[in-house]
């Protein structure tokens, strides 16, 4: 079938596909429901296994001819890669979402998906299944109101809760040479998009001092966990809130009685910055800490799980398109900056144009009031429908790098070492 021209393709696309979703919004929120249902938490491997499954199935059904590509892991989440071809040629679009949530098995059968009030609420629905959903259907949409799109490259990730340790270098490999990327990640409060993320580290502070009896000759010990206080300190002197840096010492243990000096003591350190000069910054001065007591020794290890998703004028550029396709939509949106952060943090650098928060509207994420607002589920899809048949007609690609390839073997085989975020 022929596609006639639009004045406006990414609005009247939005519009079409709005009216066309309301008439099927039940089977929406049916779909929500049933994925919702299916638990799948982050460290269980047997459940996310099961959850893939159903999902790569669900794909099948809605949206049809697919070649799947598996990145399976042993202990983590599997990746897979569908490619769903396109009426229109050229460099596809990443849609990048995850499967895995943090709740653990058994969470359903406390709360299960319910729908009070024009609230879904249920483990996972805002963080982030309910983006899945409505990224799937507004594929499914296009494609029966033979509205243009691109080639669509949807990676699905089972270890994004965890820091990706699985599924960064599969990320990377795969974004490389596509015109855009698009993150299914729910959005910002009220709906804004996410045009920038900080870059987050997870640093451990250790100190291995001297035993000793804290009563009968103290000055023979050295306390590992005075040093560790003094640690804790200095990494709290070191954020600076004007430049967006925050430093948090999340969980500190140590010593083994209260008479006893302590030999062993530890500091879990997470970093968020929003620039590369303040990562150099914050990591020059934890590596260098040093203990009151030379007795003491003090190891930092860890380091940065996801660069800085900086602002640019590539994302700025995405973001005015789906701000446009909003206004026609009347669902006004803006721009922000979240101190959390996604698998788009791994895109950004490699050129491609990243617009991250298309997902959900609502909020909780990792909460226990977690849910989605039902009546903006037809809005979100519909505009995401709209900035697809924006990126059908783009078809530059980031000049430094050439189209991924499908390297199951390297990506199976090559560890990557993260820490979780």
């Amino acid at each position: 079938m022929t596609t006639p021209p639009f004045r406006r393709p990414g609005a009247d696309t939005a519009l079409a596909a709005h009216d066309w979703l309301a008439d099927r919004y039940q089977t929406l929120l049916d779909d929500l429901a049933a994925y919702v249902m299916r638990e799948t938490p982050s460290d269980d491997k047997s459940l996310l296994d099961q959850g893939l499954h159903y999902v790569l199935s669900w794909i099948g059904d809605r949206c049809g001819e697919a070649t799947v590509h598996p990145y399976p892991h042993e202990t983590h989440g599997a990746v897979t890669v569908v490619d769903l071809p396109g009426p229109l040629p050229g460099p596809p679009v990443l849609i990048l979402a995850h499967y895995d949530t943090v709740w653990p098995a058994g969470t359903l059968a406390s709360w299960p998906f319910t729908i009070t009030g024009g609230r879904a609420g249920g483990p996972g629905v805002y963080d982030m299944k309910a983006g899945l959903v409505q990224g799937v259907w507004a594929i499914r949409a296009l494609d029966k109101l033979s509205r243009p799109r691109p080639p669509i490259r949807l990676l699905l990730s089972g270890d994004e809760e965890i820091g990706s340790p699985a599924s960064r270098q599969v990320i990377e490999e795969q974004a490389a040479g596509c015109r855009a990327c698009l993150v299914l990640e729910p959005s910002a409060a009220g709906g804004d998009l996410k045009v920038a993320r900080k870059g987050v580290a997870d640093f451990d502070i250790t100190a291995t001092g001297i035993e000793a009896h804290a009563g009968l000759e103290p000055e023979l010990g050295a306390s590992a966990v005075t040093a560790i206080a003094h640690a804790v300190l200095a990494v709290a002197d070191l954020a600076d809130p004007r430049r967006g840096t925050t430093l948090n010492a999340g969980g500190v243990t140590g010593g083994s009685r209260r008479n006893v000096v302590a030999g062993e003591a530890a500091a879990h350190i997470d970093v968020r910055v929003s620039d590369r000069a303040e990562a150099d910054r914050v990591e020059s001065a934890l590596r260098a800490l040093s203990p009151p007591d030379p007795r003491v020794r003090l190891t930092v290890s860890g380091g940065w799980n996801r660069p800085v998703f900086a602002r640019n004028d590539a994302t700025d550029s995405l973001f005015r398109r789906a701000q446009r396709i909003g206004a026609a939509l009347g669902i006004p949106f803006a721009a922000t900056q979240v101190g959390g952060a996604s698998d788009g943090n791994f895109v950004v650098p490699l050129g491609v144009p990243v617009l991250d928060g298309l997902g959900a509207v609502g909020d909780g994420a990792h909460a226990c009031h977690e849910y989605i607002e039902t009546d903006t589920l037809v809005q979100r899809t519909a505009l995401l429908a709209g900035l697809l048949t924006e990126l059908a007609g783009r078809t530059e690609t980031p000049a430094t790098h050439s189209p991924a390839h499908h390297t199951v073997a390297r990506a199976r085989n090559e560890g990557v070492t993260n820490t979780g975020t």
